[in-house]
């Protein structure tokens, strides 16, 4: 746990962290009830506020986020931004809680699962590999926004990043450290079946578009066209990126019987892939549909 204390430590400078040896400090251990080791106990002006035993990386990562969000916006100035900013940091937070959400699992790293562009990134990899978990992707290294803003929106400054369920693990080092201590396999969710994985990306947006990319950087000509047709009607929908997450990209083909991306769904139900919203679009039934 020592790696994941000092990363901690770092990660959150108004926080004071300090170690001491159980054995060297009776009457502490005694004050403070220590019956375990490592034990983390969490004060505020010297009351416990929390108290962690064992080495568990996740918990302790997670009591001390919630304890520091408090410490953080005591001193947070309002109106610090003005509105034009305030409007944009919000679209991005919507994307980037989006984009956590978007896998059971999800990492952020610098390159591709099968590219990885950095050492760290490369290690988390094959560490999931090597625990059979399954999982999403980002590529950081292709939308600086995501880059920088998931820094500030999760409070956490390094890459790789592991989210469960939407919520922080963090990076490699506590990884790292679930799997060492037996954790991991703990956290990570039961694994659905792929057909009730699609379901629920289906339905998880009344508009819901599978495409190659994201909506800012589409990695394909017809994902750019589809995504431009909903923007410029004003459209509110998700999306999911096939090149995250080659399970999906392939199974949804068999699953709604449509062999090519993109694919748009409206409560569920497959409108079709680019030529056959262009010919609702000029015939007029595709405003019809979606206003219904």
């Amino acid at each position: 746990m020592n790696d994941v204390f000092t990363e901690l430590s770092n990660k959150f400078p108004t926080i004071r962290f300090l170690t001491i040896e159980a054995e060297n400090f009776p009457e502490i251990s005694e004050t403070y009830e220590i019956t375990a080791v490592p034990s983390f106990v969490i004060l505020k002006n010297g009351k416990i506020m929390d108290r962690i035993e064992g080495a568990k990386a996740a918990e302790l990562s997670n009591s001390i986020s919630k304890h520091a969000k408090g410490l953080l916006n005591k001193f947070q100035t309002p109106n610090s931004l003005s509105p034009d900013d305030s409007s944009k940091a919000k679209d991005l937070n919507t994307r980037l809680k989006t984009l956590i959400s978007s896998a059971p699992v999800m990492i952020f790293i610098k390159g591709t699962p099968q590219q990885p562009r950095c050492g760290f990134s490369r290690t988390l990899v094959e560490l999931l590999a090597e625990q059979k978990v399954k999982y999403s992707s980002f590529n950081i290294l292709t939308d600086e926004d995501v880059r920088q803003g998931l820094k500030s929106y999760s409070d956490w400054p390094t890459y790789p990043q592991v989210y469960i369920e939407g919520e922080l693990i963090g990076g490699l080092d506590i990884v790292k450290e679930l799997v060492a201590s037996g954790e991991f396999a703990s956290v990570i969710p039961k694994e659905k079946s792929l057909a009730i994985r699609l379901d629920d990306l289906i339905i998880k947006k009344s508009v819901m578009v599978f495409i190659k990319g994201t909506p800012e950087v589409p990695q394909c000509g017809f994902s750019r066209q589809m995504i431009s047709i909903l923007n410029d009607r004003h459209i509110k929908y998700g999306y999911f990126d096939i090149l995250s997450d080659n399970d999906v990209r392939q199974g949804l083909k068999e699953h709604v019987n449509w062999p090519t991306f993109p694919m748009l769904f409206y409560k569920g139900e497959l409108l079709g892939g680019l030529d056959i919203v262009k010919e609702m679009v000029e015939s007029g039934e595709f405003d019809q549909v979606l206003t219904a």
